[in-house]
């Protein structure tokens, strides 16, 4: 399953449709005024279906990530040189990628490609191409995609 992560190019808050692959919006994500990112995710229908909060005052960026009203788990970024590296305590997933941090890879924790994440570079907004392994992942690995960007977009 592949998906688009594309933001909007006019927002006051993070806001990003994501697309299938025939065009068609699958989620909708829209941030709220919060200290720290929150983003609430959307299907097509307009029904809540998870949300990613920041935690503020933590030495290094992590994320709580929610799947309705229970929480599924965090990602925390950790300290490496050159190459980024986040833990994710949901589903023993981990993700390693690239040093510019344009593309990535979401794994299991016996080394298998849950999602591969890149950038597509020369758009005006942030966009992402998500080839998500199964589709029942798709939503989780959406969320960790959102945290990794907002923890990028915090530091820019």
């Amino acid at each position: 399953m592949k998906l688009l992560f594309k933001q909007r190019l006019f927002s006051w808050f993070d806001s990003y449709d994501i697309y299938d692959e025939d065009g068609n919006v699958v989620y909708e994500v829209k941030g709220e005024l919060s200290w720290g990112h929150r983003l609430r995710i959307f299907d097509a229908c307009g029904r809540e279906l998870g949300t990613v909060v920041e935690r503020v005052l933590t030495f290094l960026p992590k994320f709580d990530l929610y799947l309705g009203e229970t929480k599924a788990g965090s990602i925390n970024k950790e300290l490496t040189l050159l190459k980024p590296r986040y833990e994710i305590d949901c589903n023993g997933w981990q993700v390693d990628g690239d040093w510019l941090e344009w593309d990535y890879t979401i794994a299991a924790a016996d080394g298998t490609p849950v999602a591969i994440v890149t950038k597509e570079v020369w758009k005006l907004t942030d966009t992402y191409v998500i080839e998500v392994n199964e589709p029942e992942n798709a939503l989780c690995a959406l969320m960790v995609v959102l945290a990794i960007d907002a923890e990028k977009c915090s530091r820019n």
